[in-house]
């Protein structure tokens, strides 16, 4: 049997919040800071005053495996160091702090409103109130400015004047600060009530002590606490299940906890700090176009890039292991798992930061030749990560006409072979490994050629921009020298986005459904080509034969097109242009497959798989709605 990783015990809220206050549990430096609101925190003292559960706490060991830089409970003296932390505090953070504050740390409370204005407060208990089992407990929680003086009226009406503890004694309001020093606040208010003759109070005070007081300082929080044998992937794990509150904590920021214990200040190199920006702003600004909000890159998180870097790392381990001797399963994996991402050293980090960042650049000029330009109709982001690997590999050979050709073709069988939408960190391992001997050295075919096939009838199939293949299709048209039909002109990056150039129908929608032709049909990638705006206007609904005339004849848009020169547009664009004109739909849907077929093919540097068999991936939807859902998507780019 395994040995047990963790304890659950229950421990005194006094306790706990007395190892808060000297240093003993402090947070992991890479938790978010206190945002409590007063409502919040009069919701968790009612519960605590009434002994109900308000949720476990979730500690760690310090000393072990997971080496995090401890930061203090907010609120803590300043002499408290990052040594003197035995746990740290992985969930349970907003609970321990609220109670630290407003019941331990006996000073005025910076908080907000529920509208977020940050007000300082003091906390009270009604005693009255309290008392009442006709009262709501949370309406007996009240909340006073730091100088104890509640107003109204513009802060011309006194309301509550809680400034002595004379009047909060006459007030019978209790400060929460005081729940855990009872015995000094009962000889005092015992004094008070013996001089002014209100000993008739004495039996209300201790009936609030054993039905409130007690509560307090009875109050056991179930602690779940991790040894400090615990590995990074299981508070990594953990981290997820327990983080409901806000965004899920991912291994970026547990590396950024880990990197920070030795000095180093992994957000700082990903977001920047203050005027200087950081790596993410510069992969979005990589070959951003005017006009274009972000680049290629912008959607490269911080894991990809810390994927692409494990990739590196682990191929050291790899090598130096055969050095050694060791071999098949002996040798470590390769892949870029949140583990390893979780084990990747800082010094490794340091050593490829910059060779990855140069990669991720080159991929961005290397999709831009391919004419993908936009996150938008990105095939696969995930396949940008060991894209910039190799890249970073190759470095400069990787710009040798014959090695570009090669990763071409690797790329668009990832692409059409659908290799990229599941199990990809085998896959970047593989990619990683095999790519680079391949194109500098020859040999064996890559995996993810060996792997990629591409069924004929999978073009009939490909009806939404969810589906990598019918983004690939749409930039091989473009890359390969298509025109626009009204101008004449190759989309480069400069007319793709000047003339917001855009997917759209061959044969037009109204035209189609005019005319009793299925949705699923005439909505294939098929029946689709790049365009401009602008000619896409003129296309509106009508049948090929009359938008071709129209382009033809002069008007205020400009002189008529050559019909020649148009025919020529068209075929850039793997289009019969007798059979458009003659509105052949179903001749036209059969010669154009074919085109795009062996257009793939030479793109691939692989046969077709033809068969009749129509086999649909996950990435296609079939029903009507959601054709309609993404034609207005579409429209909306």
């Amino acid at each position: 049997m395994a040995e047990a990783t963790f304890q659950t015990n229950p421990v005194l809220l006094h306790e706990l919040l007395k190892a808060c206050h000297a240093g003993k549990m402090q947070l992991p430096d890479f938790q978010r800071s206190w945002v409590w609101d007063e409502d919040r925190i009069k919701s968790l003292v009612a519960s605590i005053s009434r002994a109900f559960p308000v949720g476990a706490v979730m500690t760690l060991r310090t000393g072990g495996a997971v080496n995090f830089k401890p930061r203090p409970i907010e609120g803590t003296p300043d002499d408290i160091r990052p040594e003197d932390a035995d746990f740290l505090l992985l969930d349970g953070q907003q609970r321990m702090t609220s109670m630290y504050q407003v019941a331990l740390r006996d000073h005025v409370v910076r908080t907000v409103t529920p509208k977020n204005k940050p007000v300082d407060r003091w906390f009270y208990l009604d005693i009255r109130k309290c008392l009442d089992p006709q009262e709501d407990r949370e309406a007996a929680i009240i909340g006073v400015p730091a100088d104890r003086v509640l107003r109204s009226d513009f802060n011309r009406t006194v309301v509550l004047d809680l400034s002595t503890p004379e009047r909060e004694f006459e007030e019978l309001m209790y400060p929460v600060s005081r729940v855990f020093a009872w015995n000094d606040w009962n000889n005092r208010f015992l004094k008070y009530a013996y001089t002014h003759g209100r000993e008739n109070l004495l039996p209300v005070i201790i009936d609030f002590f054993e039905q409130v007081i007690s509560n307090f300082q009875q109050y056991q929080v179930p602690v779940i606490s991790l040894a400090s044998s615990t590995s990074k992937e299981a508070v990594c794990t953990v981290f997820e299940k327990v983080n409901t509150g806000g965004k899920a904590l991912d291994a970026f920021e547990l590396v950024t906890a880990m990197y920070a214990a030795e000095g180093h200040e992994l957000r700082k190199d990903w977001y920047g700090k203050g005027s200087e920006p950081g790596r993410h702003h510069r992969l979005i600004e990589t070959l951003r176009q005017g006009g274009q909000d972000r680049g290629i890159l912008a959607e490269v998180a911080n894991t990809d890039f810390l994927q692409a870097v494990a990739l590196f790392h682990n191929r050291d381990r790899r090598r130096q292991a055969e050095v050694d001797g060791k071999q098949g399963k002996e040798l470590p994996s390769i892949a870029p798992t949140r583990q390893a991402i979780l084990n990747l050293p800082l010094a490794s980090y340091k050593k490829y930061e910059s060779v990855v960042e140069a990669g991720f650049v080159k991929a961005a000029k290397f999709l831009h030749r391919l004419h993908i330009y936009r996150v938008f109709d990105l095939p696969y982001q995930s396949q940008v990560v060991p894209l910039a690997a190799i890249l970073a590999d190759l470095g400069d050979a990787a710009d040798h006409e014959a090695n570009h050709g090669k990763l071409v073709c690797w790329y668009w069988n990832g692409v059409f072979g659908e290799l990229y939408g599941s199990a990809i960190e085998s896959r970047f391992a593989r990619d990683f490994l095999e790519v680079p001997v391949w194109i500098l050295r020859g040999g064996d075919l890559p995996s993810t050629i060996r792997d990629s096939t591409f069924r004929a009838d999978r073009l009939k199939t490909m009806r939404m921009r969810l589906s990598a293949a019918y983004k690939g299709v749409n930039a091989l048209l473009m890359k390969e020298g298509a025109t626009d039909w009204r101008s004449g002109q190759t989309f480069d990056h400069t007319v793709f986005f000047g003339e917001s150039v855009d997917i759209h129908h061959i044969f037009p929608k109204d035209w189609c459904l005019k005319n009793n032709l299925k949705w699923e049909v005439f909505d294939s990638i098929i029946n689709k080509t790049p365009l401009s705006y602008r000619t896409n206007r003129i296309i509106g609904g009508s049948a090929p034969s009359a938008y071709l005339a129209r382009l033809e004849s002069a008007d205020s848009d400009g002189p008529g097109i050559d019909r020649d020169r148009l025919d020529g547009f068209l075929a850039s664009h793997l289009i019969d242009p007798a059979l458009l004109r003659a509105d052949a739909f179903e001749t036209f849907m059969a010669d154009r497959q074919a085109k795009l077929l062996r257009l793939i093919e030479n793109a691939t540097g692989q046969a077709v798989y033809r068969d009749t068999e129509i086999e649909a991936t996950d990435e296609d939807e079939t029903d009507e709605e959601t054709f309609e859902s993404s034609r207005t998507m579409e429209a909306a780019q």
